[in-house]
């Protein structure tokens, strides 16, 4: 987006991009408590969010880390004991079908982990050096990850440390499921559940929600 620009704050749809993921964990039935990451210093603006869009349901503010995987970590910190699930979502993807949370919770349920999920439809060529093609990967087998990312709470516990303990930088949560050798579920993003994150996105992001509503 540029600097000094805060894409979770941009309006879409007479809402900011956040207020609307905040309102679909909020109208998710499965859901019990909401706790949000947010960098130092912008507590004040989430708790103004909170009040104007009259958000009901349990929440928590936690000051984010250096790392995603430390955001995440502070994050789980804030759980209550008894918590036994919980799905992970950037707050830029705001269109997030709340049958798609839900599916996911069951899925990290049964098995431990799971994740929003589509297939590859693009033939994807892989290059080391970003100008010439090396070669053509097999698409049946590539499959794009999106949030919610949802897991038992014992379970990505478990996988963050280990990924501390190696001193890995991971972009993604259920990355660490793999240096323990937790399976994750693949769950079907049937609809559309786009992320905020170039100004060309936001007429797109724009439109879905307004086939939500």
């Amino acid at each position: 987006m540029g600097p000094n620009v805060d894409k979770l704050f941009l309006e879409l749809d007479g809402r900011p991009v956040v207020a609307h993921t905040w309102r679909v964990f909020e109208r998710c039935k499965p859901i019990d408590q909401i706790v949000i990451v947010v960098r130092n210093g912008m507590q004040k603006a989430f708790e103004d969010l909170a009040r104007q869009h009259q958000f009901k349901k349990r929440f928590q503010l936690v000051a984010g880390g250096e790392e995603r995987q430390d955001s995440v970590w502070n994050g789980l910190e804030k759980l209550p004991p008894e918590a036994e699930i919980v799905a992970i979502q950037d707050a830029a993807r705001p269109c997030t079908p709340q049958s798609l949370i839900t599916a996911t919770i069951e899925a990290a349920r049964e098995i431990g982990a799971a994740v929003a999920a589509q297939s590859v439809t693009d033939t994807i060529k892989e290059s080391r050096d970003g100008r010439l093609v090396d070669r053509t990967l097999d698409r049946s087998r590539l499959w794009a990850v999106q949030t919610p990312q949802t897991f038992r709470v014992a379970v990505i516990r478990l996988a963050l440390e280990e990924a501390r303990k190696r001193g890995l930088k991971l972009t993604d949560d259920t990355a660490a499921c793999e240096l323990i050798a937790q399976p994750v579920r693949l769950v079907l993003s049937q609809l559309p559940n786009p992320k905020v994150t170039r100004r060309e996105d936001l007429p797109y992001v724009e439109a879905v929600l307004r086939d939500m509503a």
